[in-house]
């Protein structure tokens, strides 16, 4: 079936007793065993439950994996994958990275002897230059948060095969839906479920898919013996999110794409990040590897003094951090998502007192221009004393 088709009927053929379209929630934490030796699969609600187990094999067959697995937060996911490595273990890092990564990595891994180097791993040349005997892993973000870099998957997944590093990519911008990169060489696949998947600001949760045994059975035992598994009301909630997840990423793409364009013409605009943008460097790498694009992108804004009124005044708009729910959200990088991060790392790549971040939601793109757009005046005549021509 079509990935739509899959989308809409997760879950909905899994419980032949019933016929229950929608899958029961299994709240329980144990499970009676037929006889001493037998077990019906299910012991204990950490180890496997079967709401759970529904959304993991669900998971695991929209990003073309071999096994899936669902966590309590996308920083839970990130810290079980972490765990594969082992003290003098150095990993590869997207450049421009999420802001949360960069602290787990800094602030906790390298207590434990796991160090990163960050580059653009688009970077054949500086990947190479960077990695080291005792190197592992690369961890990559495509397109990135919040300056979306690209990387060309195929082409890294290639080197680093021949270097015996595993590939993880963070996919939760462009989901299933878009880009599957496990299919492009990749080994293992992150998702803050919360964003896309999930849909509606209401879920926090984190996804992992695997490809081939090894990788899978070790992240299977280090689910279990981390236990920062997925609850199963919350499994349930973010089904019924991915149920719609087609139909909303092509809005999400439409409306972003709308108003990216809008706002490269924009006078108080200074550059606009959205790979789905021929002006975009990496534009033709995209289109290649992908379907569609996010509905998030990020812009600067010519003066610095723009951002506190701009903010202010969004009225359509939310000020708030988070990304790929239906409602619109604007973020200002700087002092939230990317606080973490050193301000001379963060200047270096572009991450500046100028930049914001905006999730474009699912409302009419008329609707969210009108806001930007009396946004944009308002700040202009608080800060210059003038109007916008």
């Amino acid at each position: 079936m079509k990935i739509e088709s899959r989308l809409a009927q997760i879950g909905s053929t899994k419980e032949p007793e019933t016929g229950a379209v929608s899958f029961p929630i299994y709240h329980a934490t144990a499970y009676r065993h037929p006889q001493l030796g037998q077990s019906t699969g299910f012991d204990y609600t950490r180890t496997r439950n079967p709401t759970r187990s529904v959304l993991e094999e669900a998971i695991a067959q929209l990003e073309s994996g071999d096994a899936g697995f669902a966590f309590s937060s996308g920083m839970a996911a990130l810290q079980t994958i972490f765990a594969l490595f082992s003290q003098g273990d150095h990993l590869l890092v997207s450049l421009d990275l999420y802001g949360g990564t960069y602290r787990l990595l800094e602030k906790i891994m390298s207590r434990f002897g796991v160090t990163a180097t960050y580059v653009d791993t688009n970077d054949l040349d500086a990947l190479e230059a960077n990695r080291r005997p005792e190197t592992k892993a690369v961890l990559i973000e495509t397109p990135t948060n919040p300056l979306m870099m690209i990387t060309d998957l195929a082409s890294i997944s290639a080197w680093a095969k021949t270097h015996g590093l595993t590939v993880i990519v963070d996919n939760t911008l462009l989901t299933p839906y878009f880009q599957r990169p496990l299919e492009l060489g990749a080994d293992i696949v992150i998702h803050s479920a919360s964003k896309y998947l999930a849909g509606h600001n209401d879920v926090l949760a984190g996804l992992v898919v695997t490809k081939g045994k090894e990788l899978s059975e070790q992240i299977t035992f280090l689910q279990n013996s981390i236990g920062a598994v997925l609850g199963p009301q919350d499994c349930w909630l973010l089904m019924r999110g991915m149920k719609t997840l087609a139909i909303r990423m092509e809005r999400h793409q439409e409306n972003a794409l709308t108003i990216a364009r809008w706002l490269e013409s924009h006078p108080l605009v200074a550059q606009v990040y959205y790979p789905g943008l021929e002006t975009h460097p990496c534009y033709d790498i995209q289109c290649r590897q992908s379907s569609g694009n996010t509905g998030i992108f990020s812009f600067k804004v010519t003066k610095a003094a723009y951002v506190a009124p701009i903010l202010r005044n969004l009225k359509l708009i939310f000020f708030a951090e988070s990304l790929g729910g239906t409602e619109s959200l604007m973020t200002y990088p700087t002092v939230q998502t990317h606080a973490d991060i050193p301000e001379e790392i963060r200047l270096a790549v572009g991450v500046d007192d100028r930049l914001l971040r905006f999730s474009v939601g699912i409302e009419h793109a008329d609707d969210l221009i009108a806001d930007l757009e009396q946004a944009l005046a308002a700040a202009q005549k608080e800060i210059d004393g003038g109007v916008l021509v």
